[in-house]
């Protein structure tokens, strides 16, 4: 039964729950600017009575009550939510990053009027057409040299420029890296102390808030997912491979190459595997380093490639005001000495491979023939081959359009001679060489009697560059030119031997007796020409149409970008707002319950003088 003194213990409970509700308010109030806290209340129930329905119980009809126990202070929070949000995450730093890279890139290339790639080129083809209306004039000459400098240091500024982006961002990929390190070791740490609490019975609340800010914290830097193994192993993936389980963090690593112009890779620090990141900023950055920028820096070494190659053989072919002919106008420099283009590649010391930039046929072709031949070339592509098919009735214009509109990383047009010509273009793979022809077959005839390159027709005929001296596979009559040294945007230059005498600037075209007729400006009339011909850098059909769509392409990434961002923000805030309506800290509530706690404290001690008073009366009084 119920003895006298069981109320005091009953006022005693009253007081300590409600004063663990005041003072969880007061943490509630003194964190409401915490970040990632979120707030907590005290969770209480009836305490067990005293009878209990059994066969001992006394014969007392009803359950004599015990007050209030605290059962467990918890936090208000939304697990479906917190994922819906980490999944979000990802998603706006991935957009916020590319926006602001883009802003840099947008400005690389909208340059001032008088110092672009662009206007400098247009006054370099003016020199040469000005040239050619007054082929004996020094002046002239030293026109088109000049504007062929001031060319090449624009074209060396844009390159310089996307490079430095470039080396931004692997540094931001370094720093990036060792963040999400950082924040997995801490989720490790924190995943042991919340076990270590757990096993005692607690709610550990603010490590759990902590964990959780982490948690968000590495979302915004990577694609990320949670998920619990079981009750005591909280997991943390990263595009399905884990990152942290448990108290053991896996983390990442960065390993040095030399390819991909000196860019870190990211690994994982255990098995050294390449780490595959799609999200997050730190999926961005890698993006943007190894496709957006590597890209940008392709297209304008393609440009500069093209155009040096197709100015130097106008340009050899014609004949200065001095006799000298055989001039290169521009400088290139070939990847390796040998004049098959043979290359060690694995460093065994052993040539083991071909650098061959462009194969120019044998024989002179007419764009409007009818090729009258069927057949099937293979060249190589993004990822392995790709088959460009030919019909009796195709005319030679449209072979070369078929190989150029193919996926293939090879490129065609009739050169001056009218002769087939297949240059090489820069390597999606960043694994294969950029201009280098890596495969070229046919299964047919084309390729070998009619355009005069390959010996042979089928596999058996077929260049491959994958050993020494592939360059045996051509045609004897045919011509080749090894691949150039990397990044040819960053070293193009006016020949020193025109830029000492300009009057070695071809602008006229060697007479049978190879001398040079007065007032003959045909070098310098094909050269002008160039500009508006359908020469294919890359995808782009001329050089006029390569300007318009890089700046078109970055401007549109750039709004596509923003947009996206835009959009990404307005979820997020909604997200967020949403939580902070269940999570926040709200002072003015906090408040009221402290109000609310303290009259039932302030009432709870009134009992307990009361049951005082009345103990006081039996042991003192009762019986005097």
């Amino acid at each position: 039964m119920a003895n006298s003194f069981g109320a005091i213990e009953l006022g005693k409970r009253s007081l300590m729950a409600h004063a663990q509700q005041i003072n969880t308010a007061g943490h509630n109030i003194s964190n409401a600017d915490t970040e990632g806290y979120t707030r907590q209340r005290v969770q209480v129930k009836a305490f067990d009575p005293i009878y209990r329905p059994d066969l001992t119980r006394a014969e007392t009809p009803g359950q004599i009550g015990q007050g209030t126990a605290i059962e467990q202070v918890t936090r208000l929070r939304d697990e479906l939510l917190d994922q819906r949000i980490v999944a979000q995450e990802n998603q706006e730093s991935y957009w916020a990053t590319r926006e602001k890279y883009y802003v840099m890139l947008e400005q690389i290339y909208n340059e001032p009027n008088d110092v672009s790639v662009r206007t400098n080129m247009d006054r370099f083809w003016s020199a040469w057409q000005e040239l050619s209306v007054f082929p004996d004039n020094k002046a002239a000459r030293q026109a088109v040299v000049t504007r062929g400098e001031s060319l090449t240091t624009s074209i060396h500024q844009r390159f310089a420029s996307l490079s430095g982006v470039g080396t931004m961002l692997n540094g931001d990929i370094e720093a990036t890296v060792r963040q999400v390190n950082d924040f997995a070791n801490q989720i490790a740490r924190i995943n042991n102390e919340i076990v270590r609490s757990e096993a005692m019975g607690d709610n550990p609340n603010d490590l759990y808030d902590r964990r959780d800010l982490l948690v968000e914290k590495l979302g915004a830097l990577a694609n990320i997912t949670t998920d619990r193994r079981d009750a005591d192993e909280f997991m943390v993936h990263i595009d399905g491979h884990v990152l942290v389980q448990g108290s053991v963090a896996r983390g990442l690593d960065i390993r040095a190459t030399t390819d991909n112009n000196g860019y870190s890779e990211v690994i994982w620090k255990d098995t050294g595997n390449l780490a595959e990141i799609s999200g997050g900023t730190l999926g961005a950055l890698i993006e943007l380093r190894d496709v957006d920028v590597r890209g940008e820096i392709q297209s304008l070494n393609t440009m500069t490639m093209n155009f040096a190659d197709l100015v130097n053989d106008v340009h050899k072919a014609g004949i200065g005001a001095n006799g000298v002919t055989g001039l290169a106008f521009f400088t290139q420099y070939p990847f390796v000495t040998d004049v098959n283009g043979n290359y060690d590649r694995n460093g065994d010391g052993q040539l083991d491979t071909s650098y061959i930039f462009r194969f120019t046929g044998a024989n002179a072709l007419h764009g409007q023939d009818k090729v009258g031949l069927e057949g099937e070339m293979t060249f190589s592509g993004k990822s392995g081959t790709v088959t460009v098919p030919y019909y009796a009735t195709d005319t030679v214009d449209a072979v070369v359009n078929r190989i150029n509109d193919s996926d293939g990383e090879v490129k065609a047009y009739l050169d001056r001679d009218n002769r087939l010509v297949l240059k090489a273009t820069t390597a999606s793979d960043r694994e294969n060489p950029d201009f280098v022809i890596r495969h070229m077959e046919d299964s047919g005839m084309f390729l070998t009697g009619y355009a005069g390159i390959l010996n042979d027709s089928g596999a058996a005929g077929a260049y491959d560059f994958a050993q020494a001296d592939a360059v045996n596979a051509l045609v004897a009559d045919a011509g080749f030119s090894v691949a150039p040294v990397l990044n040819p945007a960053g070293y193009v230059a006016v020949n020193q031997a025109i830029r000492t005498d300009v009057l070695s600037v071809a602008a006229a075209m060697p007479t049978a007796r190879g001398d040079v007729m007065a007032g003959d400006g045909r070098a310098a009339v094909e050269i002008a020409a160039i500009r508006n011909s359908q020469v294919m850098i890359g995808t782009d059909r001329t050089f006029d149409e390569y300007f318009a769509n890089s700046v078109t392409n970055v401007g549109l990434k750039g709004e596509q970008a923003e947009t996206n961002l835009l959009s990404q923000n307005k979820i997020m805030n909604d997200l967020r707002d949403l939580r902070d309506s269940i999570s926040g800290v709200n002072i003015d509530e906090e408040l009221a319950d402290i109000i609310k706690f303290q009259h039932g404290y302030n009432a709870a001690a009134k009992f307990i003088t009361v049951i005082d008073g009345m103990l006081d009366t039996i042991i003192n009084r009762l019986g005097v």
